[in-house]
């Protein structure tokens, strides 16, 4: 019999979460039955999702919401070879029982020198965002003008990757000088600090003085509320995030995007990635090529230790993470 280590939802998130507000419990696992596999987490998400999500889905006392490469160490269905890897939504648990419904094998074409915790990261759930939010919400064409902000996360540093793919002047903006840089490195064509800027306006004029046409939103707020009214004439906004309003206790007033929006033509649209479930396999396929031809460049921040998860959460969401947080088992 297997014991599972698991952090649950001590208590609702008031203002900005704090490790009191979780609980870690052992949990002990049934015996595993035919048609179903004993899998153990390898390397776990933490994810700005979490926050907002875990207010509308979740209760008091549930084990914390979140996505997993694990490797199957029983295996009672033929479909699951023991030693495979797969991505799984399993939340923050060390190990868990299937029947294979919900796991999603890794491509087929993985190689083994690219690390499996990029399927929680760039050739997973966050690149598909950056891809399908991109290519679907902005429809992006080459020579056009592309913001990003939030851009050193693991959503928009693939963005700006994807946009210069794309043929596109990308510019983005992060929340401290190294997460510029690294912006720099992959290929942004302009980034700057928004934290140390005199004026966001006055530094989104300068990084483009002719405006943006699309806009991939992130954090939502004051900042949406300044971009967009430097949006060219048919200008695409994808909503993708709100990272700067999730830990509001009071509402944020504003913004009010109805006279830009008008004067401009403009289009903004909300999105979550799972509308294009159907084409997951789509975009994971050239993800993972452009990787591989070093077209799309990858960070992680890493936290050791299955203890640490409410940190590294925690830790995200301050914005102390370059790339994509995870944490190692």
């Amino acid at each position: 019999m297997v014991t599972a280590k698991v952090w649950v939802l001590k208590k609702h998130f008031e203002g900005f979460p704090k490790t009191s507000d979780f609980d870690l419990k052992m949990i002990e696992l049934p015996n595993v039955k035919d048609g179903e596999l004993l899998l153990e987490s390898v390397f776990l998400s933490v994810d700005p999702y979490m926050r907002p999500y875990s207010q509308r889905d979740m209760k008091e006392g549930d084990i914390m919401i979140g996505t997993q490469v694990a490797r199957v160490v029983e295996s009672k269905n033929p479909a699951f070879t023991v030693g495979a890897f797969v991505v799984a939504r399993s939340g923050w648990r060390t190990h868990f029982i299937s029947d294979g419904k919900d796991l999603q094998c890794l491509p087929s074409s993985w190689p083994e020198s690219l690390p499996k915790s990029l399927a929680l990261g760039t050739v997973g759930m966050p690149g598909l965002t950056a891809y399908f939010g991109l290519l679907e919400i902005c429809k992006i064409k080459p020579g056009e003008t592309v913001l990003v902000n939030a851009a050193a996360g693991a959503v928009g540093s693939v963005v700006g990757q994807i946009a210069k793919i794309g043929g596109c002047k990308v510019v983005g903006c992060a929340g401290s000088d190294d997460k510029v840089a690294y912006l720099k490195k992959i290929g942004f064509d302009e980034a700057f600090n928004y934290k140390t800027v005199t004026s966001l306006d006055e530094a989104l004029r300068k990084a483009s003085p002719d405006g943006y046409d699309c806009f991939f939103d992130n954090v939502g707020g004051e900042f949406t509320s300044i971009a967009i009214s430097q949006m060219k004439k048919y200008g695409r906004i994808a909503v993708c995030g709100a990272i700067s309003q999730y830990n509001d206790s009071v509402p944020q007033k504003g913004p009010y995007v109805q006279v830009p929006m008008i004067f401009n033509e403009l289009r903004m649209e909300g999105f979550i990635v799972t509308r294009w479930n159907n084409r997951r396999e789509e975009g994971l396929k050239a993800l993972l090529k452009w990787v591989m031809e070093g077209k799309v460049k990858c960070h992680e921040q890493v936290t050791e230790g299955f203890e640490n998860m409410p940190a590294a959460f925690i830790g995200m969401l301050k914005g102390e993470n370059l790339g994509k947080a995870i944490v190692k088992v």
